[in-house]
């Protein structure tokens, strides 16, 4: 199975795993599933970094090559993906969210998140 995780998860699994639920450790060291990070991550922690948003202090070019070093394999954004989030409902207003839960919906990947809004919406996406 391919899993795409959110922004928050990638930021636990590289600093904070102890953050990370049951379930989320089992699904993510699961060696059968293939593990994505989105561009779009990459992108809302370097955003948010330059904000200085104290829960996005990670270097974002550290992240992203702490990621690729333990087996995850980066998404690119597409304008398939951006074309995407017309068909999705208006719960969330979360650019970052709105666009990983349309790459999710395009690969057919299932996100997982722990945010309780992008759990909300229909489609390939479970909270953990």
């Amino acid at each position: 199975m391919n899993l795409l995780l959110d922004t928050h998860l990638l930021l636990w699994c590289a600093s904070e795993p102890s953050k990370l639920s049951q379930e989320a450790i089992r699904l993510i060291n699961n060696p059968s599933h293939c593990l994505y990070f989105s561009a779009a991550s990459i992108w809302e922690v370097t955003i948010k970094q330059g904000l200085n948003r104290d829960d996005f202090s990670v270097d974002p070019y550290l992240l992203r090559r702490g990621l690729i070093d333990n087996g995850f394999i980066e998404l690119p954004i597409t304008s398939q993906h951006t074309l995407n989030i017309i068909n999705l409902p208006s719960i969330h207003k979360d650019p970052f969210d709105r666009l990983l839960i349309a790459q999710a919906e395009v690969e057919g990947f299932l996100l997982l998140t722990h945010d309780n809004l992008v759990a909300q919406y229909p489609g390939p996406i479970r909270k953990v």
